[in-house]
């Protein structure tokens, strides 16, 4: 009995190890596309609804949308509004994982394909493409899945010779609608220990085809499922920017919502669906006397078919029911789920990437895409306290200005560090060549950034010796630093739009020509300042402020080369 229970935990591991792998597989050879079609057909709630049933239908875990998608609205790629409708639709493409269980897994002995299947997979693996690689992994993914399935099946003790451990269980279903409370605790106690609503799902089925349990106590421990899978989610947003956390909570109420209803008309839904099971040519699976006699009778198909049928059914008229709702649940999330009043120092921490990796490497890039994008913002800031430093009439607001900068640079050696933290604990075995590429660009920009935030530091500290020497600079040089700082804005702002534009739309989008145009005024202005400045020199201006001036002159050009080292980077 030890053995066969050890077994049981080993196939159940294999069955999930099969589907996180199969799913990361396909997540990484769709890689850009995922993301992007994922981004743009949520316009509307119907769209929505079609995506996350689509994408989840084929990576085979809600768990998984969810999260990808509680980490795209963490980055701010997705808004609330559109992250609803693709929850919904990822309730009803999980279904798909119980009909496939049902047909195949349970009916006929799909493992016998499995090996075949993972030598398929291993040719795949050893291609020197990326992408048949990431096939490869699917296909051994799936392969272990059923295998896991199938192990499974055959290792779960046989209870009908043990009567008095089976009684115990059976008893359990003695209560009445109390007994349906019950099943439906044990279906979210299972899934919150699993983390798989899939596993879940997978062990109900094997219960019911067994005859454990009869086919309403199983429709209950579903009910329960939809309750515990929703944790997934809570889990990856706990951390999370307030907008992450409003969505997850929207997965819980959605589901929630749809278990009370369900409850409230259990005994005339479970009806509905074994007259449904039954107008299919087979017993109906929720009449009294039903029993499960063999797991390979036609009892077994109608139970089967029968669970699948009120998993289906219940996401689907759930979704119908609420999707007319999606603006009120916004509001009802938004008033519960409320945006922290922030000190000034809590503008400038991160932001995007305190949701964790989530389900995949391929997401947590999105999320680092967009905190360096706000780093860029960040950065820039810096810039204005530097000129106001420059333009600080008294020693007094001088101090104020050159202390912001020094604590700016501070900002960015920890954003910096926490950027290139995050990535360097991401799996590298999990990323596509495209993210792999975007990784390492990533590496480079925030290196530069937090190189920008020296240079800031260093003119605060050329302006205080200027000051502890008793210089002003004049009405002309004043002037003059004013117009080289607005270049430099002005290639921050290409710098910034690039960011964004490779955010969306990757290397391609990324105008390098613009970025280029800016750092080439800001050298044509340094030069003609600092040829006005020698001249100067030469007849008999202040050597000592000219020299600061001409300090600051090239701290604020070495700027311009961290800008556009940035944009390079990026293509």
């Amino acid at each position: 009995m030890i053995l066969q229970i050890l077994t049981l935990l080993g196939a159940l591991g294999m069955f999930l190890y099969g589907m996180n792998m199969m799913s990361a597989g396909l997540q990484k050879a769709a890689g850009n596309k995922l993301r992007t079609f994922l981004s743009s057909m949520t316009s509307n709630p119907a769209k929505g609804v079609l995506t996350g049933l689509g994408i989840t239908a084929v990576i085979q875990s809600s768990s998984a949308t969810t999260v990808m998608v509680v980490g795209f609205v963490n980055a701010g790629l997705l808004t609330l509004f559109q992250a609803v409708g693709v929850i919904m639709g990822a309730n009803i493409g999980t279904t798909m994982t119980a009909w496939i269980i049902s047909i195949f897994g349970l009916k006929m002995d799909i493992s016998v394909l499995s090996i075949p299947l993972m030598a398929l997979g291993f040719i795949y693996s050893i291609s020197k493409k990326d992408q048949h690689r990431n096939i490869g992994e699917f296909i051994i993914g799936f392969a272990l899945l059923f295998m896991g399935l199938s192990f499974m099946k055959e290792s779960v003790p046989d209870l009908k010779s043990s009567p008095e451990v089976l009684s115990f269980i059976q008893s359990w279903t003695n209560y009445g609608f109390g007994s349906v409370l019950i099943f439906t605790l044990i279906g979210t106690i299972l899934t919150l220990v699993l983390q798989s609503s899939s596993a879940t799902m997978a062990l109900t089925l094997v219960m019911l085809s067994l005859g454990w349990i009869p086919f309403s106590m199983a429709a209950a421990m579903v009910l329960g499922e939809n309750i515990g899978t929703t944790i997934t989610a809570n889990i990856a947003a706990s951390m999370a920017n307030p907008a992450a956390k409003r969505a997850a909570l929207t997965h819980t109420i959605f589901n929630l919502f749809g278990v009370i209803w369900a409850l409230s008309l259990f005994t005339p839904f479970t009806r509905l669906i074994g007259g449904i099971v039954e107008a299919m040519g087979l017993p109906n699976p929720a009449m009294n006397a039903f029993e499960v006699s063999s797991s390979q009778g036609p009892e077994a198909t109608a139970a089967l078919y029968g669970l699948s049928m009120f998993h289906t059914l219940f996401n689907t008229i759930n979704t119908l029911l609420l999707v007319w709702f999606i603006p009120q649940m916004v509001s009802i999330v938004t008033k519960l789920v409320k945006e922290p009043l922030k000190k000034e120092d809590e503008l400038y921490k991160i932001k995007f990437i305190t949701a964790g990796h989530g389900a995949n490497a391929e997401i947590a890039i999105e999320q680092a895409l967009k905190e360096t994008e706000h780093f860029a913002h960040i950065s820039k800031r810096g810039l204005d306290y530097a000129l106001s430093a420059i333009k600080a009439i008294s020693e007094e607001e001088f101090e104020i200005y050159r202390q912001k900068l020094v604590k700016y640079e501070e900002i960015a050696d920890r954003i910096e560090r926490e950027i290139a933290g995050y990535l360097s604990d991401l799996p590298v075995a999990d990323l596509s060549a495209d993210t792999s590429h975007r990784m390492r660009s990533l590496y480079k920009v925030v290196g530069e950034l937090e190189s920008l935030g020296d240079s800031g530091e260093s003119i605060g500290r050329i302006l205080a010796r200027k000051n502890s020497h008793d210089k002003q600079f004049s009405e002309q040089q004043l002037r003059n630093l004013e117009l080289l700082t607005a270049e430099v804005a002005r290639a921050y702002d290409v710098m910034i739009a690039n960011l964004q534009k490779y955010n969306l739309s990757g290397p391609s989008a990324v105008d390098i020509s613009a970025a280029e145009n800016a750092e080439a005024r800001i050298n044509e202005v340094r030069n003609r300042l600092r040829e006005e400045e020698v001249y100067r020199i030469e007849h008999k201006t202040d050597y000592l402020t000219s020299v600061y001036y001409l300090d600051v002159v090239s701290e604020l050009e070495k700027m311009g080369d961290f800008i556009i080292n940035i944009s390079q980077a990026l293509v």
